[in-house]
């Protein structure tokens, strides 16, 4: 007999379980090889599905098969069906034929009980059994918790329920005999040998709640292989035409003889040009340096877009790696850094795109086989996604972001504008980077003018970044700083704070004398109140008023930047009024800014967009303080503006984009908020009041830590709990431009569903996407605004009497122009 995996859409020529289980252990071989484990690869990848051979889950594949598929998951576990009579759990046999086999192997070969070598042993099985448990889930918690059964319980699981002895008798040949050949004493030595080098547990820099985060993270790790590997075979079996693209290895000779032809068509028109100069010949100097973290220190306007740009490639030519990430605060410049890439790399007669542009997820967060199936997995020579989705690859639950975390694995990761990083997940960030570059043949580099400092911050033995002394690609900083000084910051806050009225008659007035202004506020309210206060005044051409919000997809902002950039160039009149999204690399050049007290890092970032190519002496940026403004909600730009107003009494009448004071402002800044680094956790959360590092580390506070188990992480609490508070914000589909168009394709291609459609059709829309939070998400949906691509797809897009040409997503009809997106 021949088992099935997954059911051909139309035939008879099926995926047979040996074939999927063989293809996915390749893959996840290849994956988990980048760092020298393609044995565990192999072994969890040919294990991962082994409850489908069944006939329980055989019976399932026949039912969707004869009803072509209707509304079935033919990947789906713990099925009900009413015909099926009962659930069909088809990922804990798999889990518990290693468990069973691996842990008196283990136990044997380590009979010191407590010693570092057996923790270590139990640990190889554990990891391997929980990758494969849990490749529906996402990864179970290891210890019980007041939610439900941890991951032991799932070991103890009776044969009735998992059907392990049916499958031991019904495997094919073929993949039990590689299985055992692989799972004995020689494997998990190996195993333990390796896991000592990526675990220093006795080195003095190394505590014991990093040495567990470290463990957990080498879980994910290998879990994000097996994700992968099944979701790209599976995928490839629905699309066979896709697979000739995956896995090529980039040209970087070739992109680096591009970067170097390109760089000698830029012309050195000034100073500022000269030094542009400068600092991208110094990246091209360091390129060839060894591979591990590296800041590069540069103020607003120095070029680092294409200076990183030039490291990158020519680092990753130098070590062969596989790709560059750029990781970006903001989707609203994803497009602008992608398409100054595109300008350097792209020629049409490319066989593959260089460039994968990944603004949100529009995928569900409970998948759906169809969203299984063209989910982003970064899977391109050069990925740019936002900080939002990058450390929801490395902290979230369940399955869609974890798949992408083996890409990070031999690749260059560039963060610009690293000083937004969220102060809540600090130390979360740092062990995951010292992790990858440690151990993954991974190299970052820390882009902004102000580095956050994050070498320094406190409580050492929770997280400290790894970076090396003469890791600054800049070799005098200081002077850098002083021979790009365009614009001083003018503190023009008052006691009473400044109206509606007054910031528009500042505004206005600027715009008059300097012909350019630029209003960078911290609130959308403030930003459409302040646009509106503007065409009330009747002073100034329509054409002339821009407003810019992150409600407001990334193809509209993208039109708005284009225009504003247009009439800047040509001399024209602009006022723009802008949330801080502008602040992160958005290359305009405004010959005043006018801005919101905020951290002095922001001040700094608006500074950049004032006098940026030095067609000026120089410039100001006005920092006023509004009479009325709701930022409790907004803890991080909240602190920051206090700071700073301790920075501006201590160093009144000094130039505050002096690095010296940066580093001051950050000390301040990091010491205040020390104890929010852990992401901690209301008590409601998991275990009374907690913290997301110690539930991915250590899990001191679980009161069932008594098990003979080497892992106590609680993988899949710190998941949903990361999701809940971090990133509560859902994407639609938006009809701007080519947004209606793609909506109306979407529906279609979901009628008769086929990935190779479906898959470019979704990335195309994260461009007319827009990510809502939950209160603006239920109005819009009290409004019956709010429509399903397909009933049960998860992917959402909006009436488009909902969407404003000034002001993107609102909770009213347009045409009303009130109770916008706040």
């Amino acid at each position: 007999m021949e088992f099935i995996a997954h059911p051909a859409q139309s035939g008879a020529h099926h995926q047979s379980l040996k074939t999927h289980l063989t293809e996915v252990s390749q893959l996840a071989a290849m994956y988990a090889g980048k760092i020298g484990h393609d044995e565990a690869g192999i072994l969890i990848g040919l294990l991962h599905d082994f409850g489908k051979y069944s006939k329980a889950f055989q019976d399932y594949m026949l039912l969707i098969i004869r009803e072509l598929g209707a509304d079935y998951d033919p990947d789906l576990d713990e099925i009900e069906s009413k015909s099926l009579k009962g659930k069909i759990d088809h990922s804990s046999a798999g889990a518990q034929w290693l468990f069973n086999k691996l842990v008196p192997i283990a136990r044997k070969l380590y009979s010191d009980n407590g010693s570092l070598e057996q923790k270590l042993a139990i640990a190889v099985v554990q990891i391997l059994a929980l990758c494969v448990a849990s490749h529906h889930s996402g990864l179970v918690d290891n210890l019980p918790s007041e939610n439900g059964a941890g991951f032991l319980a799932r070991m103890n699981k009776a044969d009735e329920q998992t059907h392990l002895q049916e499958c031991i008798q019904a495997v094919d040949s073929e993949v039990i005999t590689i299985v055992e050949s692989i799972a004995t004493s020689t494997f998990v030595t190996d195993m333990v040998n390796k896991l000592k080098q990526l675990l220093p547990r006795h080195s003095a820099d190394t505590s014991e709640i990093i040495s567990a985060f470290n463990l957990g993270f080498y879980t994910k790790f290998l879990f994000s292989c097996l994700i992968d590997a099944d979701r790209v075979n599976s995928a490839d079996f629905e699309n066979p035409d896709y697979s000739q693209y995956r896995q090529l290895k980039p040209d970087w000779v070739l992109a680096c003889q591009r970067m170097e032809a390109f760089v000698t068509t830029l012309k050195v028109r000034n100073a500022v040009d000269d030094i542009r100069k400068q600092i991208s010949d110094n990246c091209l100097k360091r390129a060839v340096d060894a591979q591990g973290i590296y800041s590069l220190t540069v103020p607003t306007g120095g070029g680092k877009t294409y200076s990183s740009l030039r490291f990158a490639l020519h680092h990753a030519k130098k070590h062969q790696l596989d790709r560059i990430f750029y990781i970006i605060p903001y989707t609203s410049i994803i497009e602008q850094n992608a398409e100054a890439i595109r300008i350097v790399l792209h020629r049409d007669d490319d066989t593959r795109p260089w460039v994968l542009e990944h603004h949100s997820n529009l995928e569900p967060e409970q998948q759906t086989w169809h969203s299984k199936l063209v989910s982003e997995n970064w899977d391109a020579p050069i990925v740019l996604t936002t900080v939002v989705q990058f450390l929801e690859t490395l902290l979230s639950g369940g399955t869609r972001g974890v798949r992408r975390l083996h890409q990070l694995a031999n690749s260059v990761i560039v963060f610009d504008e690293i000083q937004t990083l969220p102060v809540n997940c600090i130390h979360l960030f740092n062990n995951s980077l010292n992790f990858l570059t440690a151990n993954c043949k991974t190299t970052a580099v820390l882009c902004t003018a102000t580095q956050p400092l994050l070498h320094q911050v406190q409580n050492e033995n929770k997280g400290r970044l790894h970076l090396p002394a003469g890791n600054e690609l800049m070799p005098d900083v200081g002077e850098l700083f002083q021979q790009l000084k365009r614009v001083e910051i003018l503190d023009k806050t008052t006691v009473a704070g400044w109206s509606l009225e007054e910031i528009t008659a500042l505004a206005v007035e600027q715009l008059q004398l300097k012909q350019s202004c630029l209003i960078i506020v911290n609130t959308k309210n403030w930003a459409q109140a302040l646009f509106k206060s503007a065409q009330q005044t009747q002073q100034i051409d329509s054409d002339a008023l821009i407003h810019l919000s992150t409600a407001q997809c990334p193809a509209h902002r993208k039109l708005l930047l284009t225009k504003v950039r247009q009439r800047l160039d040509a001399g024209l009149p602009v006022l723009c009024f802008s949330t801080q999204l502008i602040e992160a690399g958005v290359d305009v050049d405004f010959a005043s800014v006018i801005r919101f007290q905020a951290g002095l890092d922001s001040l700094a970032q608006a500074a950049g967009r004032c006098n940026r190519n030095g067609r000026h002496q120089t410039a100001q940026v006005y920092v006023v303080n509004p009479d009325k403004e709701t930022i409790d909600l907004l803890p991080d730009i909240k602190v920051g503006r206090d700071t700073t107003k301790r920075i501006f009494n201590e160093f009144k009448g000094q130039d505050f984009l002096k690095p010296e004071v940066m580093q001051q402002y950050f000390q301040y800044y990091f010491f205040d908020r020390s104890k929010e680094m852990n992401y901690p956790l209301k008590a409601t959360v998991a275990n009374g009041a907690n913290n997301l590092l110690n539930l991915l580390s250590v899990n001191a506070r679980n009161p069932y830590g008594n098990t003979p188990l080497a892992l106590h992480h609680a993988f899949m609490t710190a998941g949903k709990a990361f999701k809940a508070i971090d990133a509560p914000t859902q994407s639609l589909i938006v009809p701007y431009g080519d947004g209606k168009a793609l909506i109306t394709d979407l529906c279609a291609a979901n009628k008769k569903f086929d990935a190779a459609t479906y898959y470019p059709l979704l990335r195309r829309s994260q461009k007319y996407s827009v990510n809502l939070f939950p209160n603006v998400w239920e109005k819009l949906q009290q409004q019956k605004a709010i429509y399903e691509i397909a009933d049960g797809e998860g992917v959402y897009y909006l009436d488009e009497r909902f969407y404003s040409e000034d002001f993107g997503v609102c909770t009213e009809p347009s045409a009303e122009q009130h109770n916008f997106v706040f």
